[in-house]
Order: C-alpha cells, then structure tokens, then sequence
C-alpha cells in the first residue's frame, strides 16, 4: 500500500494529462484514415502497453544511475543489440533496425536514445566543473558516435540525427564555452562531408537535395515533401473535419500514420488544431523542465533535461519535414505517432523523471546546478 501511495502521489497530472491528450488525439487521427480500424485498433493496444510500463517504470529507485556502473553496463547491453540487429533485425521500408518478436516488432534505436542521455547526465554530473576541458565534450561526443553510427548504418537516418541533437542540446545545457560551440559546428561541418562522400546512400542525397529544391522533382524524390505541405495548407484555419482529410484518405501521403501524421493531422484539424496541439506539447515540455528545475542532483536534472530535448527535436523535425523546412527523415511525434516502441519509450521516458522526483530536494537553486559529491 505505501509503495502505491508512493507512486501516485510522484504522478505529475499536468504531465500525464497532456501526453494522454495527445496520444488520444493521434488515435482520432488514425480512426478517420480510410479503409479498416488496422492502426487504431494497434494503438489502442500499445497505448495500454505504454501505460502499464510506465507504471513499471514509477517503481524503481532510480539513483543507483548515478553510482557505480550500472549506466556504463546498459550503455553497452544497448550497443550489443544495436549490433545485433544489423544481422538479425526485420527489414521494413529498408532499413535493418527491428527486432521481429512475432506479437510486435522491437526497434532498439528507441529506447537508446533514453539510455544515452542516461549514460551522458551521469558523465556531465560528474565533471559539472571541468566541462570547460574539450576533452570532456570529445569522450561525450564517442558515447553518442558508437551509438549514432551503428543506427545510421541500419540504415536510420532519422534517429541517428536525434541523437545528434540529444547529445548537442546536453552539451550546451551543461556548460559548453563558446569557442568549444565554434569547435563542434566546425567539427560536424568536416563529419557531414564525409559523409556525404563517402557515408549517404543516394536517397539519402536525394532527400538533401530536394530539401534544397522542393519542387524540382514532385513525381520522385519531392513527392512526399510537397504532398505533405499541401496536406497542411488544406487545412487552413479549423481543418476539413475528422475524417475528411482528403491527402491521407485518399493516400497521397505515405507513412501517414507515422512519418506524416502531422500533416494527417493538420489537414483535418487546420490551424487551431495545430495551436492546441503546439500548447499541449508545451505543457509537456515546460513539466519536464518543472521536474529538472527542482531536481535533487545534476544527474537527475539533467536527466530531465534530455528528454525534454530528446521530445523537442523529434517535434520540431517531424514538423519541419511535413512542411518543406527540413529533409524527410523518418522521425515519429512523441505520444501522437502510430508505434509501440517510440510510444513505451516516451512514456517510460516521463515515468523515470516522475520517479526521480520522489527524492527530489524541497529547496533549490534556479540559477545554478547543485554540485553533489557522489
């Protein structure tokens, strides 16, 4: 009984209540899209999944991340199975980056991202004061490359860059110094180059390069980029209606559910659809930053911070490449995509940062990280 008690006092209702609104609001997307109840039906169904998990995840206490090596001893279980997947793993749209468990499908790039940002909060917590040495910025840069590389070779060019952008937005929340900042946009400027050379596949090339140039090929290339920018101008100011959505209906845009569920989205719900959707994400955002605010140590505070990262770059690349600002890369809407993975890894993602904050400390500072020996 205490232990419940425990956990339901550590719930955060503004935090659940706004990713609960989402995800129900992707499950109305996806019961408007024609044909049979296939998506909607398995939404249902990982959306229970992800609840119960999450739960799960509320139990432990998580402070045993930030002694020992236990983090180090997951880091690496996660870099056995990203390898592991590159010869067993199920081909879909591709790409070599699931696990096939017959009742679903297990892709581990998901829950990695968790894991480095984990893996990162407990090496900058532990060298708060020395992040001004680059050499702590190159060992935190090898942490996420051993992890980006082998998603990017799956090949997984979405999460590969949201773990770019995890690892990028944990640095500077730690502390980077400007000329360190120059450093890495030098750094990652010489990286994209040679990936370019000698990394990208064509497609690859060919989705930079028609981000560059929409229009230049909408029968190819362009295709999904302009059919998902005129899914969202259609809507215009209130939508065409719950399952009126004539680009996803019809099928004009591919990946609906998943990779262009945006655009699914705003083309049935228009503008004032998109603006409570832009504020429900918020009050998400704005919790999870609540909850590392009054964090007990840099470790869970930082922890808390990466996942608000994390969330962030996966909206705001989803978004931008349902609307022409960014490559079509394949990334998910946390709590409003269509999947069992990404959608347990977001839940379990808030329930940790909920449990974390059982033990956070009463009085804090706003302005400064609270060093703690450990």
């Amino acid at each position: 009984m205490r232990t419940i008690r425990s956990l339901l006092l550590g719930l955060d209702i503004y935090l659940l209540g706004a990713a609960f609104i989402l995800t129900s609001m992707g499950l109305v997307t996806m019961y408007s899209f024609e044909g049979s109840n296939f998506f909607f039906e398995r939404q249902i169904v990982w959306i229970l999944s992800a609840f119960i998990l999450m739960f799960l995840a509320m139990l432990p206490d998580y402070r045993f991340l930030r002694v020992g090596n236990s983090t180090f001893f997951i880091y690496l279980f996660f870099v056995l199975l990203l390898v592991l997947v590159l010869f067993v793993g199920e081909i879909t749209l591709g790409a070599q980056s699931r696990f096939d468990l017959g009742f679903f499908s297990l892709q581990p790039s998901d829950p990695a991202k968790l894991v480095l940002i984990a893996v990162l909060a407990k090496y900058f917590s532990k060298r708060h004061e020395q992040i001004g040495d680059f050499k702590h910025i190159i060992i935190s840069g090898l942490y996420t490359l051993v992890f980006f590389g082998l998603v990017f070779i799956q090949p997984d060019f979405g999460s590969a860059i949201i773990l770019f952008f995890v690892w990028f937005g944990m640095i500077l929340v730690a502390g980077i110094k400007l000329r360190h900042l120059l450093v890495v946009f030098t750094l990652g400027a010489v990286v994209f180059l040679l990936m370019w050379s000698f990394a990208f596949q064509d497609y690859q090339k060919q989705r930079i390069m028609t981000f560059l140039d929409p229009l230049a090929d909408i029968q190819g290339t362009g295709y999904n980029a302009y059919q998902s920018t005129i899914a969202v101008g259609s809507g215009q100011l209130i939508g065409k209606g719950i399952g009126y959505g004539t680009q996803s209906k019809l099928q004009f845009l591919p990946e609906y559910e998943t990779d262009f569920i945006f655009a699914a989205y705003a083309e049935e719900w228009g503008l004032v659809g998109v603006v409570v959707l832009f504020g429900l994400f918020g009050v998400v955002i704005g919790r999870l930053l609540w909850h590392a605010v009054q964090a007990a140590t840099n470790f869970e505070r930082l922890f808390a911070t990466g996942v608000a990262i994390l969330f962030v770059s996966h909206f705001f690349v989803h978004i931008g490449m349902n609307i022409g600002v960014l490559p079509v890369t394949g990334t998910t809407v946390p709590f409003l995509s269509y999947g069992g993975t990404h959608l347990m890894t977001e839940f379990i993602g808030i329930a940790i940062v909920m449990a974390m904050s059982r033990y956070a400390t009463p009085r804090y500072q706003t302005t400064q990280l609270a060093i703690v020996e450990e």
